[in-house]
């Protein structure tokens, strides 16, 4: 309580993720500013990446924050002068990390530790009440609305969990590990955890970000730990590869001096590994040497699926899985002019060597099959 009272009520608290019901915008009493909780309370801060905390009434009138903290949705309301007047707060799963208004009285919240999704109520007077919670797959990460009459909730969760209902695959080759389960909005199911319409998987790791065309008909989703189709090479491959034995040697410096009591001492360098990476279906080192005969595993790279959610079931696209758009994926975007998908992410350089700039290595310049990267 004593945070939220010493804070500033505006939207930055409503995402610290503050703690207790909403205060007041004036000002505090000595009293109040003393009640602090008594030590030695325990906490648990699991600190959960948000990915959709923020979401406003199409109507914009009402603006609502996952608190993820404190396992709470804030209300706020848009009043004039572009100011937020706190309305008020509700409990809803743990850690909370994304949130989407189906419309201006109803607000989905996606509650990463709890494995549900909370159907929010909301009055234009900031009351709020969950009227359903769904369950779904194993840590959900993002929600958004699609489909006809954008009437179907997508949500991105690990190929996993106790209440998928589904038979256990993940040690089978060649399935997915990125789930996207779908709800109709408007029939949820007589389940109590709710009934989905379907459930989509793809060939990836755990998926986390969505994003949904202009028209409302098609839906992207992205991996979030991908890959950049890299593996490591044993000290032997790269021995057979630069042939040690007949005096060639890898990049750099064949040997190191150290130095001893008795002089400087010159001693070989070690045979080591190195990160290999796939292009054009071949494994090549940083240097543009080819490992393909001590290599001998495949690693797609599929990072984005394109999703058709016109039809009466959801299914993915033809054609729509979209390779080497980066190592991890956080958040996705979408021009509402042109269509075009911005994917914020990052990707891996790990198949370079840090190397330095000291006489006798060499360059920091890859080089790729004999082209300059």
């Amino acid at each position: 309580m004593l945070l939220r009272k010493l804070l500033p009520l505006s939207l930055a608290v409503a995402i610290g993720g503050c703690s207790g019901s909403v205060g007041t915008a004036g000002g505090e009493s000595t009293a109040d500013l003393k009640k602090v909780p008594a030590g030695g309370n325990n906490y648990t801060l699991f600190e959960t990446l948000q990915v959709r905390p923020l979401a406003m009434t199409p109507n914009g009138k009402t603006v609502v924050a996952c608190n993820t903290p404190d396992n709470r949705l804030e209300i706020f309301h848009v009043a004039g002068n572009n100011k937020l007047v706190p309305m008020g707060s509700i409990v809803v799963g743990m850690e909370p990390v994304a949130v989407a208004a189906r419309n201006n009285n109803e607000v989905w919240v996606v509650n990463h530790l709890s494995d549900s999704v909370s159907v929010v109520k909301v009055s234009d007077d900031g009351i709020a009440a969950v009227t359903r919670t769904l369950l779904v797959g194993d840590e959900p990460r993002d929600i958004v609305f699609a489909g006809p009459g954008r009437s179907r909730a997508f949500i991105t969760t690990a190929h996993r969990g106790q209440n998928t209902g589904d038979g256990y695959d993940l040690q089978t080759a060649g399935v997915g590990r990125a789930d996207v389960w779908v709800f109709d909005a408007n029939n949820l199911g007589a389940p109590a955890g709710g009934a989905r319409l379907t459930k989509l998987t793809f060939f990836a790791d755990t998926p986390r970000a969505l994003a949904v065309s202009p028209d409302g008909l098609t839906v992207y989703a992205a991996a979030f730990n991908s890959g950049n189709q890299t593996t490591s090479a044993s000290a032997f491959a790269v021995s057979q590869v630069y042939d040690f034995a007949h005096g060639g040697h890898m990049p750099g410096p064949a040997t190191i001096t150290l130095p001893t009591p008795a002089g400087p001492l010159t001693i070989p360098m070690p045979p080591t590994g190195l990160i290999v990476k796939n292009i054009g279906g071949h494994w090549f080192d940083a240097y543009g040497k080819a490992y393909d005969p001590f290599i001998k595993v495949k690693l797609p790279d599929l990072d984005v699926f394109a999703i058709d959610a016109s039809g009466s079931v959801p299914t993915p696209k033809a054609n729509g899985a979209f390779a080497h758009v980066g190592t991890t994926l956080f958040n996705m975007a979408v021009n509402p002019t042109n269509g075009h998908v911005y994917v914020t992410n990052t990707d891996a350089r790990n198949d370079i060597r840090f190397e330095g700039h000291t006489p006798g290595f060499t360059s920091c310049t890859p080089i790729r099959s004999g082209v300059k990267a």
